[in-house]
């Protein structure tokens, strides 16, 4: 799965306010809660299947990104939700830097192969600097998702 195919305007947090990965994690899910992508009851449950993974090694990937990640039986279709910190989320990032691009992605449980595309689909598209560059400077949502939907540019 694509980054477009994942994402709507409404699951896009352009200022993020957390501070931390868990608070990013925690502020991305409540998204994916009000929007209806997770119900209320299962909010938790989801938060601590997300900080157990993250825990085991930090999705802060460098160059600004944090992808946090997991598998769960509580959904049944890959769900996700964006966030861009202008301020920078300190993540425990691979190069130390803080996160301003955070990419909340959920699997339903079972599908390893399409968790693993959709991860390296991710990484792969956040690791293009101008793409980056040009989420980061987008003024709000909707440009983010313009961005997200083409992002072959011109950014």
């Amino acid at each position: 799965m694509n980054l477009g195919d994942i994402l709507h305007e409404d699951t896009i947090e352009p200022d993020l306010r957390a501070a931390t990965r868990w608070e990013a994690i925690d502020e991305l899910i409540d998204v994916l809660v009000t929007r209806g992508k997770i119900k209320p009851e299962h909010r938790d449950q989801i938060a601590a299947v997300v900080k157990k993974r993250e825990n085991s090694m930090s999705t802060g990937i460098g160059f600004g990104i944090g992808i946090p990640h997991a598998s769960t039986d509580l959904i049944y279709d890959v769900i996700g939700a964006f966030g861009r910190s202008r301020a920078g989320v300190q993540f425990d990032a691979l190069d130390n830097q803080p996160v301003k691009l955070v990419m909340l992605f959920l699997v339903p449980q079972g599908q390893f192969q399409k968790h693993l595309h959709t991860l390296a689909n991710i990484a792969k598209l956040l690791h293009n600097k101008d793409f980056r560059q040009a989420l980061e400077n987008a003024p709000d949502a909707a440009a983010m998702m313009r961005i997200i939907k083409n992002p072959q540019g011109p950014f």
